[in-house]
């Protein structure tokens, strides 16, 4: 099957038609967001932010380029330049597919904050996503995926991992 990538598409969108998705794990400190700044102050955007369109309400949520949309809501100066258009691309996937492939973008660039991912773990488990299909899709191994889970000390994610017996407990005597 072809695939034309998304980037031969780029669309110059309204910010305000602009959304961050509710998921992601990924956080830029103060000194990172200035070199942001300046990057797209001297350079201009030289890539566009992914974004999922929803014809329901009108909206493109963001899949990948937060910081990047956060840039031009923060300084006035990037706004007017731009007359407040963001360059997007746009992918069609179900909410599972975007949140892998915001971590998927996330992770080839950089770290991102632990308990979200543990959140996004959490949130895959209860659409039905198994441990196999998080690691193909997030590029995680079991281990890492089993960290995650342990951070949200929800039970519920380790409802379908067989425990061995190990050891088992002694009975007291009466």
């Amino acid at each position: 099957m072809a695939c034309t990538s998304p980037v031969y598409n780029v669309v110059a969108v309204p910010i305000e038609k602009i959304e961050p998705n509710s998921y992601n794990p990924n956080s830029v400190a103060p000194p990172e967001m200035k070199l942001l700044y300046d990057s797209i102050k001297e350079d201009g955007y030289t890539m566009p932010i992914v974004c999922y369109y929803s014809g329901e309400d009108d909206k493109y949520i963001i899949v990948d380029g937060f910081h990047r949309y956060r840039i031009m809501l923060d300084y006035q100066d990037i706004y007017d330049r731009e007359k407040g258009m963001l360059p997007v691309t746009i992918i069609d996937k179900p909410i599972d597919e975007r949140m892998a492939s915001t971590i998927r973008h996330n992770r080839a660039r950089g770290s991102h904050n632990v308990d979200l991912m543990s959140n996004i773990i959490n949130e895959l488990h209860e659409i039905g996503r198994s441990d196999s299909w998080i690691a193909k899709h997030l590029g995680m191994d079991k281990d890492e995926i089993l960290r995650l889970k342990q951070i949200t000390g929800l039970t519920v994610l380790f409802k379908d991992v067989e425990f061995g017996q190990a050891w088992k407990p002694v009975e007291e005597e009466e």
